[in-house]
């Protein structure tokens, strides 16, 4: 197995509207971790997925995720970064006025597929992933909070990512739907993919145990395998 971390940042700070939001930043991700982001709204914890996903640049420091680095990274090297990534977000972002099959196959076109028999193969597979293969010509506005949120994950399933970056994925559900979500969640991280999850949620961590990053007073301030 790879020893290289797939995610690795030293020495970064990261700025919003020219503000310092953590400083100092440390941090080793390895392949196939799964790892949880904790900290109070406004921590930094979206924020240091944005500088991850090449949405904040990098001005200082050493900052590299899945082979590319980061703070040299060229506007047209950050597709290709992004398909490595799958973001999944708290608001779901799928789009209102199209079916379920075609939010995904409008990201599977926007990221160069073109073949329309694998593109729909690709769907079904993502959709089965999450259970959700009744719901391919259903609306958004048809779907549950839950649901939503499952086709999310399908959506940055798509492209085969090796990190899921999940930014409070489970903050608009209810505890039952909360467990359904982060099953699925770490059935993707046991097939090899690194899950990254900024959470403020900490029933979620004492129930599913996993490395624990916290952001707080505008640092990385540790790193362990399990909350205290």
């Amino acid at each position: 197995m790879n020893n290289q971390p797939i995610i690795h940042l030293e020495g970064i700070q990261i700025l919003q509207s020219g503000r310092s939001v953590l400083a100092d930043v440390e941090l080793k991700i390895n392949p196939g971790e799964f790892v949880y982001i904790i900290g109070k709204t406004g921590s930094g914890k979206s924020s240091l997925l944005k500088l991850i996903y090449a949405d904040i640049p990098v001005k200082e420091g050493l900052a590299k995720a899945l082979g590319y680095n980061l703070k040299k990274i060229k506007t047209s090297e950050t597709p290709f970064l992004r398909r490595k990534l799958g973001v999944v977000f708290q608001d779901f972002q799928l789009l209102d006025d199209r079916t379920i099959e075609a939010n995904l196959s409008f990201v599977l076109k926007a990221t160069g597929w073109k073949d329309k028999n694998k593109i729909n193969q690709r769907i079904l597979e993502v959709l089965e992933e999450v259970g959700l293969i009744s719901k391919l010509k259903a609306m958004p506005h048809q779907l549950s909070g839950g649901e939503q949120q499952k086709i999310g994950i399908a959506r940055a399933l798509l492209n085969n990512p090796e990190v899921i970056l999940a930014d409070e994925p489970t903050g608009n559900l209810d505890p039952e739907t909360t467990n359904g979500i982060m099953k699925i969640l770490l059935q993707i991280n046991k097939t090899g993919t690194t899950v990254l999850m900024a959470t403020h949620n900490y029933n979620i961590i004492h129930k599913f145990p996993g490395k624990v990053i916290i952001c707080e007073g505008g640092k990385v301030v540790t790193s362990s395998n399990k909350l205290d």
